[in-house]
């Protein structure tokens, strides 16, 4: 399965500490947060840093319907929003796979790939700029919100790794 350009990938637990330099790890809060409408509710605010009106963006609030992948998975490619971030949260609970890569020569790097499993209630946010592979849902159909910008034809690049590499995801 493994050819000259492959490289299979270690799966790591999605923690913010982790994910840092790719985005932010939505999940609820274990502490703080404020009680709100008449004690019924604690908010917790600016769980994500959103990043969506550059160049006049539009916010869209929209869903996803994803099929499950099988691991192991081979990725040939990714994709990244250049002025805007966009987050995923699945809806109900179900893990998912999160590949990210920074940029070398305007593609993505497979040397510096990564990939991160959720724990099945917890979503993420990419940075601006954030090479990222299309959601990997496993096991089940899932339904996830995605917050990002209105699709206005520039702001959505999708290249090949560096050097025409793939990825392997292994069987977790």
């Amino acid at each position: 399965m493994h050819g000259r350009n492959s490289r299979s990938l270690t799966v790591e637990p999605l923690v913010q500490i982790g994910f840092e330099a790719f985005g932010d790890v939505i999940e609820m809060p274990r502490c703080g947060g404020r009680v709100i409408n008449d004690g019924t509710a604690t908010r917790y605010d600016r769980v994500a840093r959103l990043d969506l009106t550059a160049n006049r963006g539009q916010p869209v609030l929209d869903m996803f319907h994803v099929k499950p992948v099988p691991l192991p998975a081979e990725c040939k490619f990714l994709e990244r929003h250049p002025i805007s971030s966009q987050a995923f949260v699945p809806v109900g609970e179900c893990r998912f796979i999160v590949l990210v890569a920074p940029a070398m020569d305007d593609r993505p790097s497979a040397d510096a790939a990564r990939v991160f499993i959720t724990n099945g209630r917890q979503g993420v946010n990419y940075h601006p700029g954030v090479w990222h592979h299309p959601i990997l849902a496993l096991g089940m159909n899932t339904g996830f919100v995605m917050i990002g910008r209105a699709e206005d034809g520039c702001d959505c690049d999708v290249a090949p790794f560096a050097e025409g590499y793939t990825i392997t995801i292994p069987q977790i």
